[in-house]
């Protein structure tokens, strides 16, 4: 499963590539907001970070408008992915910018038959959010097994981007189902790190070699 960091903070995606687990980034007005930064330039600056995918959201609501904006988000980067919403005219925009050999992420999918109609619009990544679908009383990982089984069902070619990841069980849950993304923030992927044991192993190991009164090099 490839791990996209969901932030427009640059210093953490660095830190976090400097361990090769960053696949690609999502971004969304709000995190474009929370870095306080112009789109067009963190965008470029992230974009100069990982190889991978980097999702630039459009603004619009209408086709065309989409358009016009994808037009000046696509031009930051090659590995720009335009993001667009699950919508009639995000669906549009998807198909179009897809037959021209664009990304397209589609994002706030929140059912299966969403995600079948990205599919059949071409869409990139298709991104279902498990934690606002948990925090409403419903089965977040239930609807990755829907769109998993659908997908592999018709041999679509968009990848499953799980969003809305709020802590590591929603990750090893994506990635059992078979999910082929997840994205999450800076410190989900930090706890995939941690384990108690991990931390009580490593406190030993270093006791005993303080005693051994021993130096490597």
């Amino acid at each position: 499963m490839k791990f996209f960091v969901d932030t427009a903070d640059t210093a953490e995606i660095a830190d976090l590539a400097a361990t090769g687990m960053v696949d690609g980034v999502t971004t969304n007005p709000s995190l474009i907001k929370k870095s306080g930064r112009d789109i067009m330039e963190v965008t470029k600056e992230i974009c100069g970070l990982t190889d991978g995918p980097v999702s630039a959201e459009v603004i619009a609501l209408d086709h065309e408008t989409m358009m016009k904006e994808a037009e000046v988000l696509r031009k930051i980067a090659d590995n720009v992915c335009i993001k667009v919403p699950l919508t009639i005219d995000g669906l549009k925009t998807c198909k179009a910018l897809t037959s021209e050999g664009t990304m397209v992420n589609v994002t706030l999918c929140f059912s299966a038959n969403q995600a079948l109609l990205a599919a059949k619009a071409g869409a990139s990544f298709i991104s279902p959010f498990v934690g606002r679908h948990d925090d409403n009383g419903l089965d977040g990982m239930m609807l990755i097994e829907d769109i998993r089984l659908i997908y592999d069902n018709y041999a679509f070619d968009t990848e499953i981007l799980v969003a809305s990841i709020r802590h590591p069980i929603h990750v090893l849950e994506s990635a059992r189902i078979g999910a082929d993304v997840g994205t999450m923030p800076p410190n989900v992927i930090r706890g995939l790190f941690k384990h108690v044991l991990t931390d009580k192993g490593l406190e030993g190991f270093l006791k005993d070699w303080k005693d051994t009164g021993q130096n490597i090099g």
